[in-house]
């Protein structure tokens, strides 16, 4: 999946291309992150990976031919993504799974696939290059059409958004999620266009955001509809409520030596991504603690320092990766693994119960009483016979 910020691949006047154009975005970076992870071992022979954003399975098809004894677990709310990802994996036979959910979703997939603990997770946000590339979803500005940008098949359009939320509102969501400057201005102006004719297409409202976003912000900011359908997009699909929910759903899901890989496209992705993965990391217990409890310990260990960038030449070659920011760690501690490599702990010692006679480990026989301690002050006593006593 990829973050698109100006929709500019697609000409208003072309139609979208038969197969979409997809490149894996940081594709050799996800792979050295995730492959240690899922390497076959005693405990798990056919380790598991899940993809919470299938897309179109550019990533995961390059995880299940570089690691031939993994299975994977492929989640995309969007059914056409679904059917083409399906075509892509088929090669791979029952290693593959794919299902129909928003990945928030993701605990109540893993218990229903049998897969509660998985061995490695990826979450590639943002839009998928089904997505852009499909005029008639609504996402890509470039091109008019109609405001859906759903990623999937339920929930309010683009443009019931822009028809039924009141200016406050409408203003709250783009300065949320779209951190733009404008948004009380471009609310006010979308109200009372409105009530002149509804919203139906995106090029009425590209005109209208021209017209309401200053030329000296255009020239430094970019488009000046890439903010306001951002906001729409977040809106619609419910992307940052999801993705707070997923994120610690993930790191749970993760066995111990577990990995995650996130790749993020703008700010307020990549702000979640990195307060949950640091919060794992984060060590917790007092300084000069001698033992440490299970629920101070630290569960990740970072594995990216900071954000990673896709480099110049990937960049070059596909510009929509230019906004990834990839956040990887693994589980280094989970309190619910058994010590010594997954063999149940020794019983404790038995304690008898008092007044019970003691017991000698070495035939069963009671022990010799301990020798009598003299009290302090006592006259000593002569261990000799009587009879042998002078």
């Amino acid at each position: 999946m990829t973050e698109h910020e100006g929709g500019e691949a697609t000409s208003p006047h072309a139609p979208a291309p038969a197969t979409p154009r997809h490149v894996p975005v940081m594709l050799d970076e996800v792979l050295a992150l995730l492959v240690p992870a899922l390497q076959p071992t005693p405990e798990h022979p056919a380790p598991v990976v899940v993809d919470g954003t299938l897309g179109l399975g550019g990533h995961s098809a390059a995880l299940l031919e570089a690691c031939p004894q993994a299975r994977l677990v492929g989640l995309d709310r969007d059914p056409q993504a679904l059917a083409l990802a399906g075509e892509r994996l088929a090669p791979y036979g029952d290693r593959v799974t794919l299902v129909e959910a928003v990945y928030d979703e993701l605990p109540e997939v893993l218990e229903r696939v049998g897969h509660p603990r998985v061995q490695a997770v990826l979450l590639d946000l943002g839009l998928s290059s089904l997505q852009i590339d499909s005029a008639e979803r609504g996402f890509a500005y470039a091109a008019d059409a109609p405001l859906d940008m759903r990623m999937g098949r339920t929930g309010p359009t683009a443009a019931e958004v822009l028809n039924t939320y009141g200016a406050r509102e409408l203003a709250r969501v783009l300065r949320r999620y779209g951190e733009e400057r404008f948004a009380d201005r471009i609310a006010r102006r979308v109200v009372e266009a409105r009530e002149v004719e509804p919203f139906e297409r995106s090029g009425r409202l590209v005109e209208l955001l021209r017209a309401a976003v200053p030329m000296a912000s255009q020239k430094s900011g970019g488009h000046p509809a890439k903010r306001t359908f951002q906001a729409l997009r977040i809106e619609v699909n419910g992307e940052l409520a999801a993705l707070e929910s997923v994120l610690p759903s993930a790191v749970s899901a993760l066995a111990l030596d577990g990995r995650i890989a996130v790749l993020a496209y703008h700010s307020l992705e990549d702000r979640l991504v990195k307060q949950v993965l640091a919060a794992g990391a984060a060590d917790r217990a007092p300084r000069g603690l001698p033992v440490v409890p299970d629920e101070l310990k630290p569960e990740l260990r970072l594995l990216t320092r900071g954000a990673d960038r896709p480099g110049e030449a990937e960049v070059a070659a596909n510009p929509r990766a230019a906004s990834a920011r990839l956040r990887g760690a693994v589980r280094v501690f989970d309190p619910r693994a058994r010590p010594s490599g997954g063999r149940p702990p020794a019983p404790p010692a038995a304690v008898p119960l008092a007044g019970a006679p003691e017991t000698d480990p070495s035939g069963g026989r009671p022990p010799a009483p301990p020798a009598a301690v003299p009290l302090a002050g006592a006259p000593e006593t002569d261990p000799r016979p009587p009879e042998t006593r002078r």
